[in-house]
Formats: structure tokens, sequence, C-alpha cells
């Protein structure tokens, strides 16, 4: 549902602009389930829980951002931009705070499966700082 003021100003726009704006919007849907997807085969196919993490974070947000515009594209509605706006602000801030709360609770339990770090910083910054104990 448009106000009148964008609903006129999408009636000026030329009917091919209107095709090829819907056709962007269609697209940009597409690629963003595409992404969502691979990330949801990430989570179930990769093997350890950092990769895991990786997939749920990195692909997941990307999709997310295409399917906010492509929504944008296809309503052509300014309240469509305010929301998706807001979602990706609150995504970006939480998605990296999350997996990194996830993955440091997993480190300091050792409950990682196998160990397979190849460089372990973190053991170097815990052992010279007073939170060394697991805590």
């Amino acid at each position: 549902m448009m106000t009148t003021s964008a609903a006129a100003l999408v009636a000026q726009l030329p009917e091919p602009l209107l095709e090829v704006v819907d056709w962007a919007g269609a697209i940009l849907l597409f690629i963003g389930v595409a992404f969502t997807l691979v990330a949801a085969i990430g989570l179930v196919r990769l093997p350890d829980l950092y990769s895991r993490m990786h997939a749920a974070t990195k692909p997941q947000l990307l999709g997310l951002m295409f399917v906010c515009v492509g929504i944008t594209l296809d309503t052509l509605d300014w309240r469509w931009v305010v929301l998706g706006l807001a979602v990706l602000t609150l995504q970006v801030v939480t998605a990296p705070v999350g997996s990194h709360l996830v993955g440091r609770a997993v480190y300091r339990t050792r409950r990682d499966e196998g160990r397979d770090l190849v460089v372990d910083e973190l053991s170097d910054d815990l052992s010279s700082s007073s939170l060394g104990d697991g805590s």
C-alpha cells in the first residue's frame, strides 16, 4: 500500500523502467535465497563448529541483504526501505556477536571436536590474562 505521493511518483515512471526494476528485484530475491540456501547446507554439511559458525553468519547475512534490497525494488515503497535497513542493522550487529560468543564458549569449555586449529592465539591470550582459568 503506497502513499499518494509515492504512488504518483511510481505512476510517472515509464513502463520499461518499471519492468527493469521488477526484474532486478526478482533477480536479487533469487540471489538472496540462493545464499541463504548455501548457508543452510553449510550448517548441515560442514565438519566442525567453527566452519558451521562461518556458514551461519557470512552467506546468511549476504543473502538477507539481497532479499531486503529485492523486496524494496519489487514494492517501490519507502516503508520497505526503512524496514529493510532496520532488519539489516540488527542482523549486522547481532550475528557476529552471537557467533563470537558461541565460539568462545565452546573453546573455553573445550567442547570443540578434534581441536583442528592450526594457529591457536586465544590460548596465549588466556594464559597471560587473569581470565585464564576458563571462566
